[in-house]
Order: structure tokens, then sequence, then C-alpha cells
């Protein structure tokens, strides 16, 4: 009966994996993803491929890392040309869909940070077909799809599909009560003139002074993540109703808990800022890492930018308050998991449908007086959860340790359903630790990350490195000779850095040598040859 099961595929946005109950936290309320984990295998040592948006959505999509696909960081679209596991499904006969946030291609129109360099004196620059190293694959508007200009409530813009594999997208872009998208037609015809209600201008009552904090006045029916759960209730109801033999990959995907801190209605105020714990890193007199030192030096002289996208330094309260309104985003998107559970049990879909539970990257939350993400990479940011609770007649309920990642998902998936993958996909199935085996992988976890936008007053790009293994954490930093080393078993809030300390030197170096053989590892080999020259 599960040879080809049905795939609930659920994702949050910006979701430590240590802000679950299941994962231990003794505050945020999940009881419904506490039961998928229950009764399926949850992952304790998953990683991302990249701590942002779309890289790692990208990775998700495609089984490759991002120095291979192509989306080193934000600001750049995932080919057209590239296939993604979802491709593979719907040849197969999968109905597919994407409910939510895609974030594969850009969501602003914002210009880019990095540019090409003029030209040498005397010299021409390449413009059009010749910018760049590959010719275009597509022509231009291919990659507009998320962009706003699109959009406007009385536009018949639609996403054009199949969208990376989709057939049936109800898209969401953008984050908190400012998502536009589909999102933002069906707004408004629930609430004719909703931007009354967004931003905060037009903002609730409150005392919160956090940055991107506001009372939204969009109501929770209204809101983002009531959308996605609504759109999925319809999709599997039309499929319930359709007598379709054929299984389907429902992506639900929801645009929270990511910043600004919009929780809406009673989840404003369901978790009391007072209350909140903040990790031992914000309080430590220890010497705090270079990044660190350097994320706090711009708080000091009021350089640093609090209102976009980049990891910045906070306060006590400020810290308390972002976190309560995570608790709460949290606990709604719990309340509509529970929803989606009950309507395939309510179409007698639950036996034969897979589970997943995932996010994208996680957010630095306070860990040493830092929000948001960016590239410095403490667990909270880049170990996210895994959830995989396969159809009942397999399920085998438990826990894996088994260093995984967000470049696992796409073979893992495959594998299930048998269908072999295409050339160049990097990642492993994790089948064998699902089914309740020890870790079958290379025992470490690479963490790639390039920015655009400027840190640790280097030239963009920023390029990064973390290597994750069972007892450490080591990341390089191109460009400067100093790094990060963490004894992740003695020293779990990564308190004490020992890049320089001589009695962990040999640790550093045999971390660098298999750093540099799992990235050969991970060598695209795509294309295959089509001769022996």
């Amino acid at each position: 009966m599960s040879d080809r099961p049905n795939f609930l595929f659920i994702i949050t946005d910006q979701h430590r994996a240590d802000y679950l109950g299941c994962y231990g936290h003794k505050v945020v309320k999940s009881p419904n993803i506490d039961a998928i984990a229950a009764r399926g295998r949850a992952f304790d040592r998953f990683y991302v491929a990249n701590p942002v948006c779309m890289p790692n959505r990208s990775t998700l999509m495609t089984g490759r890392m991002t120095s291979t696909h192509g989306v080193r960081h934000n600001g750049i679209p995932l080919s057209i040309k590239s296939n993604t596991f979802v491709d593979l499904l719907r040849n197969a006969g999968y109905r597919t869909a994407l409910l939510g946030k895609a974030h594969v291609q850009n969501m602003t129109e914002m210009t880019p940070i990095l540019k090409a360099k003029d030209p040498a004196p005397g010299r021409q620059s390449q413009t059009g077909e010749f910018a760049e190293a590959m010719k275009p694959d597509a022509p231009a508007d291919a990659y507009e799809q998320e962009v706003p200009k699109n959009w406007d409530k009385d536009s018949t813009f639609q996403v054009k599909t199949p969208f990376y594999g989709f057939d049936h997208v109800d898209i969401c872009t953008g984050h908190g009560d400012k998502v536009g998208g589909d999102y933002n037609r069906w707004l408004e015809g629930r609430h004719p003139g909703s931007d009354s209600l967004r931003g905060p201008e037009n903002a609730l009552p409150s005392d919160y002074t956090c940055p991107q904090a506001w009372r939204t006045a969009v109501p929770e029916e209204l809101f983002p993540t009531s959308y996605v759960t609504e759109k999925t209730l319809n999709f599997l109801d039309n499929h319930a109703a359709s007598g379709d033999d054929a299984p389907f990959f429902a992506f639900a995907s929801y645009p929270d808990p990511h910043h600004p801190f919009n929780a809406p209605g009673k989840y404003w105020d369901m978790f009391d800022p007072e209350d909140v714990e903040l990790p031992p890193s914000f309080y430590s007199n220890e010497p705090r890492s270079e990044g660190v030192k350097w994320a706090h030096s711009r708080r000091e002289d009021g350089t640093q930018n609090t209102q976009g996208q980049e990891l910045f330094a906070t306060e006590e309260r400020h810290a308390k308050e972002a976190i309560a309104l995570t608790y709460g985003s949290i606990a709604m998107i719990d309340d509509h998991v529970g929803r989606l559970v009950a309507k395939l049990e309510e179409h007698g879909l639950a036996d034969n449908t897979i589970i997943v539970f995932t996010t994208d990257h996680g957010d630095l939350m306070a860990d040493h007086q830092l929000l948001l993400k960016g590239p410095i990479h403490f667990q909270g940011l880049v170990r996210v959860p895994f959830i995989w609770a396969d159809t009942p007649d397999r399920a085998k309920s438990g826990r894996s340790d088994a260093l995984s990642g967000t470049v696992d998902i796409a073979q893992t998936i495959l594998d299930r359903v048998g269908i072999e993958p295409y050339n160049g996909v990097q990642g492993r199935s994790l089948l064998p630790e699902i089914d309740g085996a020890p870790d079958q992988g290379p025992g470490c976890a690479i963490v790639e990350a390039d920015d655009q936008r400027p840190y640790f007053d280097l030239e963009p790009p920023s390029r990064v490195r973390t290597l994750v293994t069972k007892t450490h954490r080591m990341t390089i930093y191109h460009g400067v000779t100093w790094g990060d080393l963490y004894d992740l078993e003695n020293d779990p809030h990564e308190l004490h850095n020992l890049w320089d300390d001589p009695a962990h030197t040999k640790i550093r170096a045999e971390m660098f040598e298999l750093l540099a053989y799992r990235q050969m590892d991970l060598t695209d080999r795509s294309p295959l040859p089509t001769s022996t020259a």
C-alpha cells in the first residue's frame, strides 16, 4: 500500500531545532508537531547546507550543495534548468502542489550589492549574454515570478507551471504581515482595503520596543499562516473528492516564525517576555569570537542595521520580546499543523501519507546577544529540526543522532518511492537511519555561506565554511587568520573558542583535513562524460 505514498511536507521559516517541545524546549508549546515526532523519527544532528533562505531551499529542492547549484546567497534565483526531486515525482505521476513560500527566486526588487567590476582602462565591458560564464538559459521574466511588481491585487499574473516541478501553486512571498503573492489577493478579497491592516504604521497599541516587532492588525484568520493552512486543506479536500488514484506531494510552506515579529491575535501575548530565559551565552563573560566582537562593535558605534535581514547585536529586553513573539508564532503554526493532520484522517489519507517536518534555517535568537542570521554559525542557526513520520505500516519511532542535513532530503524522498535520482545529486538517503540504523553517513556535515552583504569589514562576498563532527564545530572565514573551533560535547553553548588554543592544534588540523576531503566528495559530478577523450 505504501510503495507510492503521499507526502505532506511541512516546512517553516527561520526556526531553530531547539524551539520545539520534541527537541527539548521547556516553554514552546508544539503538541501537534511533537505527536508527529513521537510516531516517527526525529533527527537531532540535522544541519542546513547554508543558513539563509534561497540557498538552502534550493539545496532542499535539488539535493545539491549551494556551491554546486549556484544559489550561493540570497539574490541568485535557482536556474530554471535545475532538476528538482519534485520534477522527478511529477514525472512519475505524482500530483505536486506548492502551498505557501517557495523563495527559490528573488522576492524583492532591490538592486544587488555585488556588481560587475568596472573594466580595465581601454577594455570593453561584457553585457547581455556575454556577461557571465554561462549564457542565459531562460528569458529574464522566468526569474521574476516571485517579485512584487507582478502581484498587484488587480493583476491576473500567475506563476507559470510547472514551477520547479510543482503543478499547483498558491504562493506566498515575503514575511510577517507583509506577505505578497497569491496571499495578497486572497487577503484583499477577504478584507478590501487590506493595506490598512498591515505594517507598523497600522499596528495595534503595544509597549514592545524590539526592532521589527509590531502588533499586527491582521487578525489570526487572515494571517499568512491561516492562508497556507486553508490552501493546503483545500488541496487535500479536492484530492479526496476527485477520486484520483495518483499520489500527491503537498509542500505546505509557512513564512513564519521568520521576522518581523508579528504573531497575530491571541498568539501575540501568549508568552510573557518577562518569563523568557535567555541562553547562557547572552550573559557570558568569556572572550567573544571575532565575528561576535564585530557585531557587538557595530551595536556600540551605532552602525548596525536592525531593520533588515542580517544579524545584529541586541539588548536584553529586545531579545526577550523577540523570543516571546517567536514562541507565539510557533504555537500558531503548531495549531495549524494539527488541522492538517486531522484533515488527512478525515479523508482516510493518513494510512498512506508520510509527514515530514523541517525548516530552512535557524535563528541566533540571543545566542551571544545576536538576533536573526548571518555567517556566524552557532548551533541555533545551522541546526534545524527534521522529522519523518512514515506510513503506519512502516513507521519506526525514535530518534537519530546521524550527522545529516538539508542536502539529504531529496535523495531520501526519491529512495522512499523507488525513483532513481538524476546524476549530480549530492545528498544521501536517510532511510536506513529512519528505520533505526546507526549513522550511515560520512560522519560530518558541511555548511557553506557566501553573502553579498558586508560582514567583518571584509570586501563582499564574505565566504565562510563550517564543518560539524560528532564532537566539534569548526568555521573558517576567507581572508582572515581567525576562526571558530568549539567542543560541542563539553561546551554545548559554544562559549569557549579553541581556535588559538595550543592544546587543540591537533584537532584543528584534523578538522581541516576532513573538511578538505569532504569538499572533494562534494565536487559536482554533473554532467557525465560523453566520451573518453
